[in-house]
């Protein structure tokens, strides 16, 4: 989908810290904590909450109370004049909210739109479906999380053997995956550099959570936590999850708590809203794909190849790159079907590295991408991901520092 319509004015946007499953965030409902994020981050940027049209949900764990979706998040921040849809589309949720609110603005739909994503993968529900004909009339459960890492019903896999497949067929060792998991930490690094300069351009901190009562200030977090110490040496010492495998505990992501917020709109509007009116980002266009079943890495690289080509560009033109990478073959096989040497790309951290609260991630992606543009003078920017069901979603950014 190519755009020429929709723009996200700088400053618009903000992330918690993500903090590392039953952790700090392990107890709080993920849409009211998203909520109370909105409703002190709107007012720091000078930004009423009466200026959006719209409001769109992404969340990909349910909550309670999460069935009245869009709405009642709109009314909690003070916007109960508006509505709009929700959103859950795996991992790929985050691309999917900014591709709707784009193609809203750019239909004229709308002029300002609130893109809310959040997740809490601590404590996730567990589900009970009636089912009258089942044994002695007793129903099937789900574990809402931790049964749907474990089992696509399409592909009959989890999603580490998706990995696996991928490493398999095309030849990835583990010392490649040892060695590209490690870049990515030192890139992380840079960015807690300077008292985390970096992430201060954007995160939301400190954040306190409550205990469930809304009383007790049981963690301040100011910054995110469960990132582990990484090094060649241990790296190394880890054996693969699945025998005879290759990927480690070391080598993927881990299950996180976290929400991610931005802006999109008209250019005027974006202009208006700009903490810098000399800075401008354009969402250029977005992409999805799918690969074969059970190989979910693939998919990235032809989500990428037609994103680019709706917006008129090869991966030459493009000046930073940042993915989720739930595991370090994604970013192998990106690179090798991208011509992308390892670390020019997701500068100053990703998931693998800092976690994965579904929902949210792209959307914290998509912030440091735009951050990372405006630190080099501008450019055009790609974000790309794989998601449940072997797919992945891409956006094409442009930002123009004057």
């Amino acid at each position: 989908m190519a755009l020429k319509k929709a723009f996200i004015p700088y400053d618009g946007y903000w992330s918690t810290p993500f903090c590392r499953w039953q952790g700090s965030f392990a107890n709080l409902h993920s849409m009211e904590f998203a909520a109370e994020v909105c409703k002190g981050a709107l007012p720091a940027r000078g930004i009423p909450p009466k200026t959006f049209d719209s409001l769109i949900l992404g969340i990909t764990v349910p909550q309670k109370s999460s069935f009245y979706g869009a709405p009642w998040v709109a009314g909690m921040i003070g916007a109960a004049g508006i509505t709009g849809p929700t959103i859950s589309q795996a991992c790929a949720t985050s691309a999917k909210c900014v591709a709707v609110a784009s193609g809203d603005i750019e239909l004229g739909n709308n002029e300002a739109i609130l893109v809310v994503t959040c997740d809490r993968t601590s404590n996730g529900p567990h589900i009970y479906y009636p089912n009258p004909l089942g044994t002695g009339g007793t129903g099937d459960k789900e574990d809402w999380v931790w049964d749907n890492f474990g089992r696509d019903p399409y592909a009959k896999n989890a999603m580490i053997e998706t990995a696996e497949n991928v490493a398999r067929e095309a030849g990835i060792s583990k010392e490649e995956q040892d060695e590209v998991t490690l870049i990515r930490y030192n890139q992380y690094q840079d960015a807690l550099k300077d008292n985390s300069a970096f992430l201060n351009r954007f995160m939301v901190v400190p954040v306190e959570a409550r205990d469930p009562a809304g009383r007790k200030v049981i963690a301040t977090v100011t910054g995110d936590e469960g990132v582990f110490p990484t090094t060649a040496e241990a790296l190394a010492r880890l054996r693969p999850v699945i025998p005879n495998g290759t990927v480690t505990f070391g080598t993927q992501t881990y299950p996180a708590d976290g929400n991610a917020s931005m802006a999109i709109s008209t250019r005027e509007k974006a202009r208006e809203l700009s903490r810098d009116p000399n800075i401008e980002i354009q969402v250029l266009s977005c992409g999805e794909a799918r690969a074969k079943r059970g190989f979910m890495a693939m998919s990235i690289v032809p989500a990428a190849r037609k994103a680019l080509s709706s917006a008129g560009i090869g991966i030459k033109d493009v000046k930073a790159i940042k993915t989720h990478n739930p595991f370090a073959v994604n970013d192998i096989y990106f690179c090798r079907e991208m011509g992308i040497k390892p670390g020019n790309m997701n500068n100053y951290g990703c998931s693998l590295i800092w976690g994965h609260p579904q929902g949210p991630t792209g959307t914290r992606l998509i912030i440091e991408l735009i951050e990372e543009l405006v630190i080099k003078g501008g450019g055009y920017g790609l974000f790309d991901g794989c998601a449940a069901g072997d797919t992945a979603a891409a956006v094409v950014l442009k930002v123009d520092v004057k």
